[in-house]
This record gives structure tokens, C-alpha cells and sequence, in this order.
């Protein structure tokens, strides 16, 4: 049996590929990094609306305060032409902390979020 020090277990651990929790792979765009390619996905459909005028802007990873302590961080934020503006969370599993934080969202700053 072969024994490892802490710090050669450490190291170990450290380096092995890890499998995503929700089984989504990180992907880098232009220099962002995205939880999943869905998300990279929507990122490149926002580029490509922004260029042909179709919304006059968007956000990367917005953070909203909902309440002292406690933060939500959307998707993107968009700046539609008709000056609307949507939070948009793509999202390929919904979590009971999401859900929560949602709900918060949604009754404070009397937005929707759409969810990709």
C-alpha cells in the first residue's frame, strides 16, 4: 500500500478533472468564461443581435441586491430597442436556492426573469 504525504494528496485532487455537479461544461467566449454551452451559445445570439441593431445593448453576470447579505447574479441583462429591459438566466436545472432568490427578485425590483 503506498502512502501519500498531504501534500501529494492535495495535489491529487486538485488536478483531477472534475465533473460538473449538473453535468454542464464551462466554456470560454471572447474572453468569458460560461457555466455551460447553452449559456456561451446565448452570449454569441446577444453579439450577433447587438451587431445587426436588433437590441441596443447587454450585460454580462449582473448582481442584484435582494436583501442585506444576500445577492442574486443573473445571466445577462438586455437593453431591448423599445428601451424594455429583460434579466435573463439560462438555466438547464433549477435549484430551491434559485427558486428562492427568484421569487425575491421578482417582488423587489417588479421584473420577470426569463429563463433560456
Amino acid at each position: 500500500m503506498e502512502h501519500w504525504s498531504v501534500e501529494d494528496y492535495k495535489n491529487f485532487t486538485n488536478n483531477r478533472n472534475r465533473k460538473s455537479k449538473y453535468r454542464a461544461n464551462k466554456v470560454s467566449v471572447d474572453g468569458h468564461t460560461f457555466d455551460s454551452q447553452k449559456e456561451a451559445d446565448y452570449y454569441c445570439e446577444l453579439k450577433i443581435k447587438l451587431q445587426a441593431k436588433e437590441i441596443n445593448g447587454f450585460c454580462l453576470q449582473p448582481t442584484f441586491i435582494l436583501a442585506p447579505g444576500l445577492k442574486y447574479k443573473a445571466d445577462f441583462i438586455v437593453f431591448h430597442i423599445d428601451n424594455s429591459t429583460e434579466v435573463v438566466d439560462v438555466k438547464g436545472f433549477k435549484t430551491k436556492e434559485y427558486i428562492a432568490k427568484k421569487k425575491v427578485f421578482e417582488d423587489k425590483f417588479n421584473l420577470k426573469i426569463t429563463e433560456i
